[in-house]
């Protein structure tokens, strides 16, 4: 088990030597986006397509805003898909997530987490995943991921941010967490979600007239994890202290925490350690829902999953965004 191995550099989240060592190395990774940007010539396609992304390597909270915009349109009687690349998978695609047939071998834990709630496609090609899923009776395409992508012309650009970390120490891969800059991001952004609280004053990256819509990932506490409950944390995701503070916010009993790199493969071995060290601290081993369901059966069967929900502030505002592209597509 190694829990101890960083999830991102530490000289990523503030400029130093490192940093500036590698700077331009970043300049290379700028140029060829922009390359590349320039070169490939975008797909539109006939039925609405919105693109959940951010600017930064790791979690900023694109997952949780993916499903909930999916959840909303189909609240509001859309045939909604969301479109992941499958990362971490075997299966390139492009094919319906089933969650009865497929694991996370074949398709990535994102995609596996997310088929629960809603229909999910993985392709490679993000052109032919979201052609097979209008042929399969789609209306609405939401896509995790892929703004930097230049192959498909998303209908909607929604830049995710989260306001707890916001874009690190500023500079591009590998000095920094960034895939491109800030600039260029933000000129090809319909509008920021802002993920709460902000900490680090995301606005004033945003340029004037960019509306910046704000939305609270809360933790959802399951049956028998009332406040008090001394629990035993562990998570393999972007940014592993977020469902630390979420937990703490629950009001449970945090008595320990590990974290582990993105889309971690738990063995046999790491989970005997985790439930071993949770019986040690006398509580109950809790992890997300994007880990959980890395875990095998046997495995998941003893570890508590604590999901996360979207609180958004600017729910109004959103729906007129998201309703307004879905009319100016279909008419």
């Amino acid at each position: 088990m190694t829990p101890s191995l960083p999830v991102t550099p530490e000289f990523w989240n503030r400029d130093g030597p490192a940093a500036r060592l590698l700077g331009p190395a970043g300049y290379v990774v700028r140029a060829v986006g922009s390359l590349r940007r320039r070169l490939v010539r975008g797909t539109s396609l006939d039925i609405p397509v919105i693109c959940v992304g951010n600017l930064v390597v790791g979690g900023a909270g694109k997952t949780p805003v993916s499903r909930s915009i999916a959840q909303m349109l189909a609240g509001r009687g859309h045939e909604v898909g969301l479109l992941l690349r499958g990362y971490g998978g075997r299966l390139r695609g492009p094919v319906r997530v089933d969650p009865a047939r497929h694991s996370v071998r074949d398709v990535g834990d994102e995609a596996l987490m997310l088929s629960r709630h809603a229909p999910v496609w993985i392709a490679r090609n993000r052109v032919e995943g979201v052609r097979a899923a209008e042929q399969a009776g789609t209306e609405v395409v939401v896509m995790d991921d892929g703004f930097q992508n230049p192959a498909l012309r998303a209908d909607l650009n929604l830049l995710v941010i989260d306001g707890d970390y916001g874009v690190g120490n500023g500079r591009i891969m590998p000095a920094g967490p960034l895939r491109e800059s800030v600039a260029t991001g933000m000129a090809r952004a319909d509008a920021v979600v802002l993920i709460m609280p902000d900490r680090v004053a995301v606005p004033d990256l945003v340029p004037p007239g960019l509306p910046v819509l704000r939305a609270t990932a809360t933790a959802v506490a399951p049956t028998g994890l009332a406040p008090g409950t001394p629990v035993f944390g562990f998570a393999g995701i972007g940014r592993p202290v977020r469902f630390r503070n979420s937990l703490e916010a629950l009001g449970l009993d945090v008595r320990g925490f590990r974290p582990f790199p993105d889309h971690y493969p738990y063995g046999r071995e790491d989970v005997d350690r985790l439930l071993a060290t949770a019986a040690e601290l006398g509580a109950v081993p809790v992890t997300t829902a994007k880990d959980h369901v890395r875990l095998d059966r046997v495995a998941a069967s003893a570890i508590t999953c604590v999901d996360l929900d979207l609180d958004w502030q600017d729910r109004p505002a959103l729906t007129a965004l998201v309703e307004g592209t879905v009319r100016n597509v279909i008419g």
